[in-house]
């Protein structure tokens, strides 16, 4: 009966967490960014310390400027239009981001229909497991 009740919960555990909305958070500015390549693909480079968005490990030499090189093909959050492409600026002025809407995590309409399969197809396998250790107690 233990082991009912553990696939049970677990296998409502993963069905929770595979029905459950997970989004990605676009970077807010609140805080330094986690490395120079995301800084770099959130249009910021040349990162002076005092800024909200620099952080001693952005900056390798010690120079005070954090991220200062950037990559072949960079443009700056200033230059960027709302999709993310070069060709305009933000009017908020903030590089760019929306304040703090979630980022593009790349999903389809489909997405939730595949999630929810997985959820049933691991909740069938609880099922078979439950099963067979049932038949395998019982003999």
């Amino acid at each position: 009966m233990k082991l009912r009740t553990s696939a049970l919960a677990a296998t409502a555990a993963a069905l929770g967490m595979t029905l459950t909305p997970s989004a990605a958070a676009a970077h807010s500015g609140s805080h330094p960014f986690e490395n120079c390549a995301a800084a770099y693909a959130a249009g910021y480079s040349k990162i002076a310390e005092g800024d909200e968005h620099y952080g001693k490990h952005l900056d390798r030499d010690g120079d005070g400027i954090g991220c200062d090189r950037p990559p072949a093909g960079f443009v700056p959050a200033k230059d960027r239009s709302g999709d993310g492409k070069a060709g305009g600026g933000s009017e908020d002025g903030n590089g760019g981001e929306d304040g703090g809407a979630l980022a593009e995590t790349g999903g389809t309409s489909a997405t939730p229909y595949l999630a929810t399969g997985g959820g049933l197809v691991l909740a069938a396998g609880a099922g078979v497991l439950v099963a067979t250790r049932r038949r395998r107690t019982e003999r």
